[in-house]
């Protein structure tokens, strides 16, 4: 791997994983809202972005997501479902990884094997499903595990060597997760990072269009 894209950067889970990978030698380009002013949510955003770079990205791995959007917690009930939370939750979780995805297709090489992953959640998992709650980001991270499969077989048309993944991280100790830990043990963001390079390691194109947690194993849609 030579080059490599990532998506929030500057979150824990994107920063650790440029790291790690700036440490194999990898030329690393990352954007963020942070660094960079990238909003997802605004497609003139991300094609500004993505348009300036030039291609190919052996890697490109969007680590965006958020469980709050403007002070809107988890649902724990249905009564709690407002329509504000639920397109926010869609807008950032499902739609701005797809923007991605859509933009970022000329920047994969054709002629050799390259990785389009995105990160999403064992709770987007329906078969998996047994404790209810959290709907709107449930079925956000449910909507993007359908981007991320649809793109994938389109994408196996024109880039024989690609793999286009949802990948679930475990339990990282970010600001992201703190006020849900509870007794959930949680690793650093270097020890996910590492985790999630392995997977994508052992990575083939005969495993496009799948979800997999931070063990290499399928995770159920």
């Amino acid at each position: 791997m030579d080059k490599a894209l990532i998506i929030g950067a500057s979150g824990g889970i994107g920063r650790a994983v440029s790291t790690a990978l700036a440490a194999r030698g990898v030329a690393v380009t990352g954007l963020s809202r942070s660094g960079n002013g990238l909003d997802l949510t605004d497609e003139a955003s991300v094609m500004a972005a993505l348009g300036a770079l030039k291609a190919p990205f052996d890697l490109i791995l969007v680590a965006t997501g958020a469980l709050e959007i403007d002070g809107a917690e988890p649902e724990k009930a249905l009564r709690q479902i407002t329509p504000r939370a639920i397109m926010d939750q869609f807008a950032l979780n499902c739609l701005g990884p797809a923007l991605i995805l859509k933009h970022a297709v000329r920047l994969l090489p054709r002629d050799r094997r390259c990785i389009f992953a995105a990160l999403s959640a064992r709770v987007g998992s329906i078969g998996d499903n047994r404790s209810g709650g959290w709907y709107g980001y449930r079925a956000a991270k449910a909507a993007l595990n359908q981007v991320l499969h649809t793109g994938a077989i389109e994408l196996a048309r024109t880039h024989k060597g690609a793999i286009c993944v949802a990948l679930h991280p475990g339990t990282v100790a970010t600001p992201f997760t703190g006020k849900y830990l509870g007794r959930h043990p949680a690793v650093a963001p270097d020890a996910a990072a590492a985790r999630l390079l392995s997977v994508l390691d052992g990575l083939t194109p005969a495993d496009t269009g799948q979800f997999f947690d931070w063990q290499g194993k399928r995770v159920p849609w």
